[in-house]
């Protein structure tokens, strides 16, 4: 595998961004934390997979909100479904989404972002679940590498009780949160159960080496 090449790197209100190429695939770095890359994207498909299963069935074109805008997997990924209906995907860093519109990850998510269901919102996660009054089938969150692993200290709230109230307040009676995690924690789902989620659970992608990564999932009772 050889040395990453830096091909754009920008200084933000939440801190540095980091766009690399090594070798044929991208990868994102955010203050030093390794985000995510292209060599791979079965997590991110699954963030979205395990939300539409754990919908009510026959609930016709639910809609989604996508935390994260990442390099494209879980959009990309939601686009190529028909059976979503609206698809939202809240970004708060203008470098990701301008890699994205017309930039070096342009080719990931062309067809996605050119889909009429889909709307991409410049804006932080945490104060859009606040201030929005929109609500959606299902919130498929992907910002950090998790709840124990935060990108800045100010996502931490997210997971917290106001934070997954909020997520709640989002949803449709019946709908479902999914959030992304590089590693299991059994004390989010204890936060899942405290904060009234019911269906709580966890399953998890092998990954080559270490701990795999992890979709967990609360429903909101109907």
């Amino acid at each position: 595998m050889s040395s990453p090449v830096t091909l754009d790197r920008r200084e933000g209100p939440y801190g540095e961004v980091v766009l690399r190429r090594r070798d044929e695939h991208f990868e994102i770095i955010a203050n030093g934390t390794f985000l995510m890359d292209t060599s791979d994207g079965r997590s991110e498909r699954l963030l979205v997979d395990a939300a539409f299963d754990a919908l009510p069935a026959g609930r016709p074109a639910p809609s989604v909100l996508i935390g994260g805008l990442g390099v494209g997997f879980s959009l990309a990924h939601a686009a190529a479904d028909p059976r979503w209906g609206r698809i939202v995907v809240v970004e708060r860093e203008a470098a990701i989404i301008e890699w994205h519109r017309g930039g070096p990850l342009a080719p990931l998510s062309a067809a996605a972002l050119a889909d009429p269901r889909s709307e991409v919102l410049h804006t932080d996660l945490v104060a859009h679940l606040h201030s929005s009054t929109e609500t959606y089938d299902a919130l498929c969150l992907d910002i950090d590498n998790g709840p124990d692993w935060t990108v800045t200290e100010d996502n931490g709230s997210l997971y917290s009780p106001a934070g997954l109230d909020a997520c709640k307040a989002r949803l449709k009676p019946g709908g479902v949160l999914a959030v992304w995690s590089a590693q299991p924690s059994p004390a989010f789902e204890k936060s899942l159960r405290n904060a009234g989620f019911s269906g709580v659970r966890t399953e998890e992608i092998r990954v080559a080496r270490g701990v795999p990564d992890v979709v967990h999932l609360g429903v909101r009772p109907a």
